[in-house]
């Protein structure tokens, strides 16, 4: 069982990231992490998106069934949670258009969510994902905002998240490779952007150090060095956090030291990067250090940043976050006119309320 006050307490993060408006309620409602018993985190959230579904509000139970298999699947409930949101989501996005992506890496297929691809009339290519938490399902009507743009998008998982079967280790990053070489023929590859917050943020720095069809990084709260050379940082990490971590990474927590101080990104791999690389920082981070925004700052040549006094994730500046970073990959592009002028009149307006 998970610590019912750290599940309550990160929850908040992740119901706002998704616009649940009640979470309050229901968490109110939940008092224990017992696989399946009436009043248990898994069931609660369950019961409440079945209702969703049977009223056909599916994006809607899709995001209380994602946050009733919070953090990971660890029992037939969470399982049955992550099943009737990958339905769910599946029904929703029937008539729209958004194709469901297989790609084959290591002889295993990973599942994606994809659109805008067209053979014909080839777009610049966004990757999106989520960190160690969120599946894709969270991100993938964001693939409509940038068709409106003229872009296509591929909404994937960090390996070991959701469907994606990969292990989630040192070499993660040639993932993101592999999804836009499987795409060449549907997308304008020579120009893909990324926008992979939290820890597919460090999955897409590495790649771009790497692959020179990456013009563009964006991503929010993403470790870089110290988090994963800092031993007594990754001691001080909520236990949901380091056993997510241990879970992806099939090792025990307290071996998370020793296995991931590899991961760390040098100084000059990211003073190499000729593209631009915009990062959102909360000042009140419990998940990032300090220290990883500083090694950026120090060393990256194009490096867009923006601070929020908020803690991991940005909770209470999530449509910021979310405009800030759909107006940074469009700005990155050299896209301009109207609609992009608005949008940056509205982020101000955010800011200013803030």
């Amino acid at each position: 069982m998970n610590d019912l006050g750290e599940l309550k307490h990160f929850a908040q993060t992740h119901a706002r990231a998704q616009r649940i408006a009640d979470c309050d309620r229901i968490l109110a409602g939940i008092d224990g992490d017992q696989d399946g018993r009436p009043g248990s985190w898994a069931a609660e959230w369950t019961r409440h998106g079945d209702a969703l579904r049977e009223r056909g509000k599916l994006l809607a139970a899709v995001r209380h069934y994602n946050m009733a298999r919070f953090p990971y699947v660890d029992g037939p409930a969470r399982e049955t949670a992550r099943t009737r949101a990958l339905d769910s989501f599946a029904a929703w996005a029937a008539g729209r258009p958004l194709e469901r992506l297989e790609v084959e890496v290591g002889g295993r297929r990973v599942p994606c969510w994809a659109g805008g691809l067209s053979a014909e009339r080839p777009r610049p290519l966004v990757l999106l994902c989520g960190g160690i938490i969120s599946g894709k399902e969270q991100w993938a009507p964001a693939l409509a905002a940038l068709d409106r743009f003229g872009m296509a998008g591929v909404v994937l998982e960090l390996p070991g998240v959701g469907e994606n079967p990969l292990p989630y280790d040192a070499d993660s990053w040639r993932l993101l490779p592999r999804i836009v070489d499987a795409v060449a023929d549907r997308a304008a590859v020579d120009t893909v952007y990324t926008v992979t917050l939290s820890f597919s943020g460090h999955l897409a720095l590495r790649a771009a150090a790497e692959d020179r069809r990456f013009r563009g990084v964006v991503t929010a709260g993403a470790p870089v060095g110290a988090f994963f050379t800092d031993a007594d940082w990754l001691a001080r990490l909520p236990g949901i956090t380091a056993d997510t971590l241990a879970h992806l990474t099939g090792t025990a927590t307290g071996d998370l030291p020793e296995l991931l101080a590899p991961w760390a990104l040098e100084p000059g791999l990211i003073a190499g990067l000729e593209i631009p690389v915009a990062y959102s920082a909360s000042r009140r981070d419990e998940i990032i250090p300090a220290a990883d925004v500083t090694l950026l700052r120090e060393h990256a040549r194009r490096l867009h940043l923006v601070e929020y006094d908020d803690v991991h994730g940005a909770p209470r500046h999530v449509a910021q976050t979310r405009l800030w970073a759909l107006l940074t990959v469009l700005r990155m592009h050299g896209v301009r006119g109207p609609r992009v002028g608005a949008l940056g009149a509205v982020l101000r307006l955010l800011g200013a309320r803030r």
